[in-house]
């Protein structure tokens, strides 16, 4: 075992014996990681793109993880007619309390497992849930996920859905296996602006797509090292000993289905390349001079400040992806689109729409493109899920949208494919770092089916639209 990856398991109390099939195997930015390539050539068992499960009168739910991100969503969806939270899953009891109090009152009353670290388990063996919502630390989304599914349980698990290649392809295989949905909570996919950019792409506004450009650039060092808001430092750790882009999804997820991804154009190779670290090492230092327990973080190699990972597609098309959590910048996902005719720009805010070099367009020639190419759903519901909340109401735009489609029996936006696509950037950029920023091919999961059968994400609820929505409860607000 290399010396990194006994650094990591020392720093984060695991050991060897039970990391055993588990996210964290290849964590180790040097031989492992480059060692651990998968070109596999796969035929696809069955094409979960565009494939709908049977319609579900009621989406029952079961939650694991009530963290930040996971008590918000278990407290939110109770303002969606059509589901019941039938369990909340935490290892720490008094986060389960937490979403019991707060939607007390409503219609639900779930079971609350807190009972140990294998608790969640139960949760995904149990036969009255359809629906298993993953909101736990990172290496254990996949485990998850494929437990959930082997169990007969769709699934939707946050960002980044998977850690290691051979996980992406757990993902896949067992998606295929089961018919169950694995979809990754990619919020960003479900932004104002994103939609907007979504529909004018597929109406042809921005001409042929040239290039494009995502990223995750947020300020959020200092609290990587606060163990009350991030209990057992797993997110800090996660950034000591992989250096790449670790969270890719927020910046890719909305560009790649603007450029049809796994939907008749593909990746072909990415190059990826770091900075140094000049923050978080210095916190370590600064820390452990008051408190000998952060003293283990002192001259670790954490990952560089800025990464920037550069994608061409098999159709020549390029990707700029940029990941920063550790410089004083103001948040960004850049959201930049490049056509032959049109242009868009997501960040820095307001977002900008330009056709052909000359200046962006005036508040109402963009108010008029607006108005023009918004979608239905946020016609419906875009200013109640304002309203609701979750980023904004992005989470809710992406709830809702969700429960819709399994309630419909419509294929969900975002499918296994996409789930590990997307989340292979973690893997795969660490190994282009690893190797002076050598190319470094990536993976077909969809088993050649983006070439001729895939088609395109059409956001549409035309023949959806059962789920209403609970009148809000100001007592819901999280």
């Amino acid at each position: 075992m290399s010396s990194n990856r006994r650094q990591f398991l020392k720093l984060t109390g695991l050991t060897a014996t039970g990391l055993a099939g588990s996210s964290l195997q290849g964590f180790s930015a040097g031989a492992e990681a480059i060692e651990h390539t998968d070109a596999r050539k796969r035929k696809q068992r069955f094409n979960m793109c565009g494939y709908a499960a049977p319609k579900l009168d009621t989406v029952r739910i079961g939650y694991l993880g009530l963290g930040n991100r996971g008590a918000a969503a278990a407290v939110r969806i109770t303002n969606i007619a059509g589901v019941e939270v039938k369990a909340i899953c935490d290892n720490r009891p008094q986060r389960t309390q937490l979403v019991l109090d707060k939607i007390k009152g409503t219609k639900h009353q779930p079971v609350a497992y807190n009972s140990g670290d294998e608790a969640w388990k139960e949760v995904c063996e149990r036969d009255d849930i359809d629906l298993i919502y993953i909101c736990t630390p990172w290496y254990l989304h996949t485990p998850m996920a494929v437990y959930a599914m082997n169990h007969g349980k769709h699934v939707v698990v946050e960002v980044p859905a998977a850690q290691t290649l051979e996980e992406c392809w757990q993902l896949v295989e067992t998606s295929e296996k089961t018919k169950r949905h694995c979809m990754i909570l990619e919020n960003d996919c479900y932004s104002f602006f994103e939609l907007l950019t979504l529909n004018m792409a597929r109406q042809g506004f921005f001409g042929e797509i040239i290039h494009t450009e995502g990223a995750y650039i947020h300020d959020i060092a200092r609290s990587l090292f606060d163990r009350e808001r991030r209990p057992g430092s797993w997110r800090l750790n996660e950034n000591a000993h992989r250096n790449g882009n670790l969270y890719p999804t927020h910046g890719l997820g909305p560009i790649a289905q603007i450029m049809n991804l796994n939907r008749g154009d593909r990746m072909d190779y990415l190059i990826s390349m770091s900075s140094n670290d000049f923050t978080l090492n210095n916190i370590a230092k600064e820390l452990a001079a008051k408190d000998p327990s952060y003293a283990r973080y002192v001259d670790n190699p954490f990952r560089g400040n800025m990464n920037v990972t550069t994608i061409r597609t098999i159709k020549g098309k390029t990707i700029m992806l940029q990941h920063d959590i550790s410089s004083p910048r103001v948040y960004s996902n850049i959201h930049l689109i490049s056509g032959t005719k049109a242009s868009a720009m997501g960040y820095p805010e307001p977002p900008r729409i330009a056709v052909g070099h000359e200046k962006w367009l005036s508040e109402s020639e963009f108010k008029a493109v607006e108005d023009k190419y918004t979608l239905p759903i946020v016609k419906k519901i875009g200013e109640l899920a304002k309203e609701i909340g979750g980023h904004g109401g992005i989470d809710f735009m992406m709830d809702w949208r969700t429960i819709d489609c399994l309630r419909n029996g419509l294929p969900l936006d975002i499918d296994v494919y996409d789930a590990a696509l997307w989340s292979s950037i973690v893997p795969l950029s660490a190994q282009s770092v690893a190797k002076r920023s050598k190319a470094v091919d990536v993976p077909d999961f969809t088993g050649g089916s983006w070439e001729h059968t895939n088609k395109p994400v059409e956001i549409s609820i035309e023949h959806g639209n059962l789920t209403g929505v609970v009148s809000k409860n100001s007592e819901l607000s999280f």
